[in-house]
């Protein structure tokens, strides 16, 4: 069970990263650039998320990180 979410999971990621590089070509239909813009804010969410995490695992001082990404 836990295998075919994954699976999903990994066609979604696919289908999307798919999505994002049609619409940059510039001749994606509306619902392909509307999966590509919920693709790229889903990607800038973890982003941030892990970005929030690595500051709070360092006491909140995030100068040490400056630089490394």
């Amino acid at each position: 069970m836990l295998v075919l979410i994954l699976s999903v999971v990994v066609l979604l990621v696919i289908g999307g990263c798919v999505c994002v590089f049609w619409a940059a070509r510039g001749d994606a239909p509306r619902w392909a650039r509307g999966v590509a813009r919920a693709t790229l804010l889903g990607s800038e969410l973890a982003r941030s998320s892990n970005r929030n995490s690595r500051s709070r695992q360092n006491g909140g001082d995030d100068a040490s990180s400056v630089g490394n990404d």
